[in-house]
């Protein structure tokens, strides 16, 4: 339970907190995640972010880089938020959680579910961490330990790409979450959340790289998609269900993506 509230005035002022306080503090963002199952934080002492100036969306050329602590909210409303990533964000099925949850805590929570990653990872996203480095969304979210997101980059905004999300009801647990992209060369990304097993309770999107590789379509990639994906049974659907799903989900993304991508 959260007993002591920190708001620092300067990210360099964020990291010494969160060093003196180390193991018992927790960056506190939107707050969606923190204070709800299954992701409520045992953590005594929360670190602010609310004055760290992380919510701006700004366009660079054809890169659009987003301030950790834009809502989600704020991704739709937004005119300069790629559509792939506004449909991902429409997601998150409730206005009220989109209002509070943050992009960066979308990113960074260790939750069941990852319904924003398979998108951004699709769109060749990076993070910016609050020290400097910098990182692919797809090995931020492989790490143990997620270091504090200053901002996400997405480096071009014309990148044709489509997301879809299979749910039972419209404020269910997801069954599969998919992302596909294709650039100007034709190179593909697959991306997929729901179809392999969770780590410590966190959700582990994955990217189908062989079959990106390859030319398949129709019942071929169903297949391919259905043999690449390990997914677990639970609540939510059976292994033999979701792998379908995922085959049956990729193949018309991809063949709605290429369609997109020739008319560009």
């Amino acid at each position: 339970m959260i007993e002591h509230y920190l708001r620092p005035d300067s990210t360099a002022q964020a990291l010494d907190l969160m060093q003196q306080h180390a193991g018992a503090a927790t960056w506190f963002a939107g707050g969606s995640k923190l204070n709800a199952a299954p992701s409520k934080t045992e953590k005594t002492v929360a670190i602010s972010l609310d004055n760290l100036a992380f919510d701006k969306i700004e366009q660079h050329g054809e890169a659009l880089h987003i301030g950790a602590m834009c809502r989600i909210q704020n991704l739709i409303d937004s005119e300069l938020v790629p559509v792939a990533l506004k449909q991902a964000a429409a997601f998150i099925y409730s206005r009220h959680v989109r209002n509070q949850a943050t992009l960066g805590g979308e990113i960074a929570a260790f939750q069941p579910e990852a319904l924003l990653v398979p998108s951004l990872m699709a769109l060749k996203a990076r993070v910016v961490l609050a020290d400097g480095r910098e990182s692919e969304v797809e090995d931020y979210i492989e790490a143990d330990e997620r270091d504090l997101i200053a901002k996400v980059i997405i480096p071009d905004v014309n990148l044709t790409c489509i997301g879809y999300n299979i749910v039972r009801s419209a404020a269910g647990l997801a069954v599969v979450t998919a992302a596909v992209s294709i650039d100007k060369e034709g190179n593909k990304i697959i991306a997929l959340d729901g179809v392999s097993p969770t780590r410590n309770g966190a959700a582990r999107p994955i990217r189908l790289r062989d079959i990106e590789k390859q030319d398949l379509k129709g019942e071929l990639l169903e297949q391919a998609v259905a043999d690449a994906v390990h997914p677990v049974a639970n609540i939510i659907g059976s292994v033999e269900y979701k792998r379908y799903i995922a085959g049956v989900v990729v193949t018309d993304l991809l063949a709605e993506c290429q369609h997109l991508a020739e008319e560009a």
